[in-house]
């Protein structure tokens, strides 16, 4: 329901700026590199959700379009919020990846603090840069390496340092469509032949999150950007920024003219792939699913399960099950569908199917 006060936004209001700022009411007619530079990457730890999130998204998007991408190095996959594998344009990894260096550093101390103690870091660091520009290497493959200069100490924290204290890119044929095997590493500068940039711009990055996630409270922008200290970044910004609240109060701030639609729109089904951040990037996710939803969709071992939208929000999972040429597209439910909702979700699942199967294959889709 609506509050009538318009500087209070409810669910469904920020649900559908939610989706319309992830290009997610209609598809839209744009370039690939400029989708994924509008929603600042797309998390990408494994390599074929981020095709299937932009065909969900992009008018007219083939497999092609994003694969070419990757080898001509135009987009590269790199750690960068939260210290997860984001895919990115090469602007992006130059320039972001400045600004979430400290963010980086605390998640490494975090995690492998105790395993580096005592360790010069910035030797460790130039020793595994030289590495991996020699010859592109496994995270585990260099840690190998590592550990024949520091044989006491744990190979893979000494490979996560080089990860989490310098950009390293995964290489081709990581990242592209259908392909397997271990990520393969070099430098960000070697890769791309320039150097990150050496002016960070938090300020920036803030910006553009919420024009993609907007509107969102400072907690969200935390929560997405795995950075802690943005406070000041916020009280800048904030004489150009338009604030808001929620319906528990919450203060949400937006850039100036980021639409806000009509919470009514009509909105089609979507299906989402593994790892969408748009189930990842804000403290509160009730705008797009409920805490019930959350515990289904996000699994314990840190998977996050390939889902679809029925008015704009999450109403189950799926999966492909593929035998031979045969492809099945199975939907779970959360809850009962119209007919009406379950006739949407078969017609965009052929149009799924026929986009991830072979062009010859049998191809179904089942309720369970």
């Amino acid at each position: 329901m609506t509050t009538g006060d318009p500087s209070v936004l409810d669910r469904r209001a920020l649900n559908r700026s939610l989706l319309a700022r992830q290009m997610l009411t209609e598809r839209v007619e744009t370039t690939p590199v400029a989708a994924i530079s509008h929603l600042v990457g797309m998390q990408a730890q494994a390599p074929d959700p981020p095709y299937i999130g932009l065909w969900t998204r992009l008018s007219g998007f083939g497999v092609e379009d994003l694969a070419g991408l990757v080898r001509s190095r135009a987009v590269v996959r790199v750690a960068l919020m939260r210290g997860t594998i984001h895919l990115v344009t090469a602007d992006d990894c130059l320039a972001l990846r400045p600004v979430l260096a400290d963010a980086l550093a605390r998640g490494l101390k975090n995690t492998f603090g105790r395993k580096l103690e005592g360790l010069d870091l910035a030797e460790v660091v130039e020793t595994g840069r030289k590495l991996v520009e020699e010859e592109p290497l496994t995270l585990s493959g260099l840690g190998t390496r590592l550990a024949d200069r520091w044989p006491e100490r744990d190979p893979f924290a000494l490979a996560n340092a080089v990860r989490n204290l310098t950009p390293l890119v995964q290489v081709p044929p990581r990242g592209l469509w259908g392909e397997s095997g271990q990520a393969v590493h070099t430098t960000a500068r070697s890769w791309l032949g320039r150097p990150p940039a050496t002016e960070p711009s938090p300020d920036a990055l803030v910006e553009r999150y919420l024009a993609a996630f907007g509107p969102a409270s400072v907690k969200d922008v935390q929560t997405w950007s795995g950075m802690t200290r943005i406070t000041e970044s916020v009280r800048r910004l904030r004489p150009r920024l338009r604030s808001f609240r929620d319906e528990n109060g919450v203060e949400l701030l937006d850039v100036p003219d980021a639409p806000l639609p009509d919470p009514d729109l009509s909105v089609p089904v979507r299906y989402l792939p593994e790892f969408d951040n748009i189930l990842l990037s804000h403290a509160d996710r009730g705008r797009i699913l409920t805490e019930e939803q959350r515990r289904l969709v996000f699994t314990r071992n840190g998977l996050i399960r390939a889902t679809f939208l029925v008015d704009g929000f999450v109403r189950g999972i799926w999966r492909i099950e593929q035998q031979g040429k045969t492809a099945v597209l199975v939907l779970e439910p959360f809850a009962p569908l119209t007919r009406e909702e379950r006739d949407a979700l078969v017609q965009e699942g052929e149009e799924l199917l026929a986009f991830t199967a072979a062009p010859d294959g049998i191809l179904s889709v089942r309720f369970d």
